[in-house]
């Protein structure tokens, strides 16, 4: 955010003063206009009157500080080369003293909140302590700052930014909130990106899943923590979570047995995997209920870090933040917070800092040598993954299952 924050103020500052001064303004008049012509009448389509309307862009003006804008009439800045967690250094996404601390932290308000997690769980089948880990994550366990008024960041994010389309669709999805009595505009606070609440929902998550646990008669995610609780509760049992089963396990994968294997489409019996010589690096064995049930392969930094047996939770984590390394923080910090349990076993070692661009140009020559990559986006998904693993085994390599600067030359 920083970064992004970083770089409007720079194209700014490059302005003129009066052409800068003069710019805002105009921009300003054309978002006033916008308001009141085309956004409004898209929300009258949807049902959204015309109180509603006025209460909720009352003294609403563009946000000038929030990364990721383009006035109009401007282009986005140059593209950067980007490097992301998965390409240089995954450990520093699991800080061990963060870790510790959002364990510690957990376990205090699991014991303080057990009641009520307990009625959670009999509700939607999903364990307490996932339920505060992700409380946890989000929001510090809803002690975060939620400093943006949301309507004034959705509205200026749907003006001018690189994803109008979507921040409009959400934008809408306030408005619905505030139609329906939710809440009001000047109480809808929110994150830079829109995320409102404890649980950090966008406005069309609030409308589907949040939910009315203390019965006071208002779905409140700000301030009840029932209501917080059982709204992400909800959230993940709504996506899919399958109760009674864990998220995953940290295992061992033999040399001789393929990294080029992970994936959910890829499932099969965890006895399978167990028979094949993959094993718990606990010593522990795979509890009997998941040996008869499916589970997936999982190589988030290939041969170069922790290695998982992942259960269909572990994707269900992957819903509320699509990331592999996410989904495994919530499950590491979940297992802290309930069986006291500690970092994963094997290091995440050096996976050679690659950028963005450079993983890019990898899936573009896979996929003109018939490979399937998943989206062609820069991002080392398990397709891309498994890809390169298949290709360095077919090339006589030792597979590694991620995308190295080694293989930049040979893979054109």
């Amino acid at each position: 955010m920083r970064r992004f924050a970083f770089a409007a103020a720079l194209f700014l500052s490059l302005l003129p003063a009066a052409a800068h001064s003069a710019s805002r303004a105009e921009v300003e008049k054309q978002f006033q206009r916008w308001i009141a012509g085309d956004l409004s009448a898209e929300a009258k389509q949807n049902g959204i009157s015309d109180k509603t309307i006025a209460s909720a862009f009352k003294g609403v003006s563009l946000n000038w500080d929030l990364p990721d804008l383009v006035p109009p009439g401007s282009t986005p800045p140059p593209s950067q080369d980007q490097s992301q967690a998965e390409f240089s250094s995954p450990g520093a996404y699991f800080s061990e003293k963060r870790l510790q601390g959002l364990a510690a932290t957990g376990r205090s308000l699991a014991a303080q909140h057990r009641t009520t997690l307990e009625r959670i769980e009999a509700a939607y089948g999903v364990p307490g302590e996932v339920i505060i880990a992700i409380w946890g994550r989000e929001s510090g366990f809803g002690r975060a700052k939620l400093p943006h008024s949301a309507i004034e960041v959705l509205a200026t994010k749907a003006f001018m930014s690189t994803r109008k389309e979507m921040f409009r669709s959400e934008l809408v999805a306030a408005l619905h909130m505030i139609e329906g009595g939710d809440i009001t505009a000047s109480k809808m606070m929110g994150s830079w990106a829109g995320a409102l609440g404890q649980p950090q929902f966008l406005p069309s998550s609030y409308l589907k899943y949040a939910v009315d646990f203390d019965r006071d008669g208002h779905r409140d995610i700000w301030n009840s923590v029932p209501d917080s609780l059982a709204s992400i509760a909800n959230y993940l049992a709504r996506e899919g979570w399958q109760k009674g089963r864990d998220w995953g396990f940290e295992v061992s994968i033999p040399d001789n047995v393929s990294c080029a294997q992970e994936g959910p489409d890829l499932a099969r019996p965890i006895s399978s995997w167990e028979t094949a010589g993959i094993s718990r690096v606990s010593g522990r064995g795979f509890p009997e209920p998941e040996l008869r049930a499916d589970g997936m392969m999982l190589v988030p930094a290939g041969r170069h870090g922790p290695q998982f047996i992942v259960t269909p939770n572990f994707y269900v984590l992957k819903q509320y933040n699509n990331s592999d390394l996410y989904a495994l923080f919530i499950g590491n910090l979940a297992d802290r917070i309930a069986y006291g349990s500690r970092a994963f076993q094997a290091p995440w070692g050096d996976v050679g800092r690659m950028k963005r661009s450079d993983v890019l140009a990898m899936q573009k020559a896979l996929v003109a040598q018939g490979y399937d990559v998943g989206k062609v986006d820069g991002l080392a998904g398990y397709k891309t993954r498994r890809s390169i693993g298949d290709w360095q085994a077919k090339n006589g390599l030792a597979a590694t299952c991620f995308p190295s600067a080694s293989l930049k030359g040979r893979l054109k």
